[in-house]
């Protein structure tokens, strides 16, 4: 609190008087405390434009970490900050850039305007200065604080961005219909939902149906008919356990041909669906009656089709 009161002690000239409110008229610019020359001019009681004639007659006292002219880019972000405009200066104004005078560029000015009112000005201004400056390392950590809590934030957002975009993702992949899933287990008693999901890879495929399973039957073939036209469709089984001859002859007196091929080196179960491959743990056939998992495999069919014997 104490700081505080000094600050608007040294903003108000120490003696009470209602002066303007210096500490407002401090901007930080290209990473520095600077004051526009207007706001100088009003403070000496001056027009800007005997400032600037003064200080141009006087520019080898104004090194530029004195003073620097504003770029037209920095004059329009700065005047876009007032909520007011000002026929003067930057503040409306728009005749010429401003100049913009640093701590030592303002201590400079009084001994270019000579009048006690500039003398007493640059007083008041220069109070202004050192209490900002105090305030500021009295509050570093404060400062360093808030900067981290708003490092923090950013962080939070972008996670939060992130985690939205993969919900949406994930609700989009649900909510698209010819999606299907990658991997999962059918449990005993799901035998519709297992049957959905191979009637559904089976009606995807464009060209090529193979299904690597050493007990086949009727319901195999059923399910292969639910394959689009011109899809080919070739079982390799063991025809020695499958009870297929019989069944596959009047299948395919009826419907698009699928050819049966003799293998017995397979001991799991795959189903290929063009150039996809799907590892399934149990047979089709059963799929529903006990726990079976099931997964998308990443790999070539080829590397699978050319070991079959």
């Amino acid at each position: 609190m104490k700081e505080n009161e000094n600050i608007l002690e040294s903003v108000n000239g120490g003696d009470g008087s209602p002066l303007l409110p210096i500490e407002s008229l401090i901007h930080v610019i290209r990473g520095q405390q600077v004051m526009l020359d207007s706001d100088l001019a009003r403070l000496y009681g001056v027009e800007t434009k005997r400032l600037k004639e003064q200080v141009k007659r006087n520019i080898n006292r104004f090194p530029s970490d004195f003073m620097f002219e504003l770029t037209k880019e920095e004059a329009l972000s700065l005047r876009s900050q007032f909520a007011t405009s000002n026929k003067d200066g930057v503040r409306g104004g728009n005749r010429y850039s401003p100049f913009a005078f640093t701590e030592n560029g303002v201590a400079m000015l009084s001994s270019v305007l000579k009048s006690d009112a500039a003398i007493e000005a640059n007083i008041r201004i220069m109070r202004a200065f050192t209490a900002m400056r105090s305030f500021m390392m009295s509050n570093a950590h404060v400062f360093q604080r808030l900067e981290a809590v708003e490092h923090h934030q950013l962080l939070m957002q972008k996670h939060l961005s992130d985690t939205d975009r993969k919900i949406d993702e994930v609700l989009t992949r649900l909510d698209d219909k010819d999606s299907e899933p990658i991997e999962g287990f059918f449990f005993e008693g799901q035998i519709f939902d297992a049957y959905s999901l191979i009637s559904d890879l089976i009606r995807k495929a464009t060209n090529r149906i193979v299904l690597i399973d050493n007990y086949v039957d009727d319901r195999i073939l059923k399910v292969l008919t639910k394959r689009k036209e011109g899809v080919s469709a070739i079982i390799y089984t063991d025809t020695r356990h499958s009870q297929i001859s019989n069944d596959l002859r009047r299948h395919n007196a009826q419907y698009p041909r699928i050819e049966v091929r003799h293998c017995t080196n397979v001991h799991d179960r795959f189903l290929i669906i063009d150039d996809t491959v799907y590892f399934i743990g149990g047979s089709i056939k059963d799929l529903g009656k006990k726990i079976v998992a099931f997964s998308q495999m990443h790999q070539n069919p080829d590397t699978i089709l050319t070991k079959l014997r």
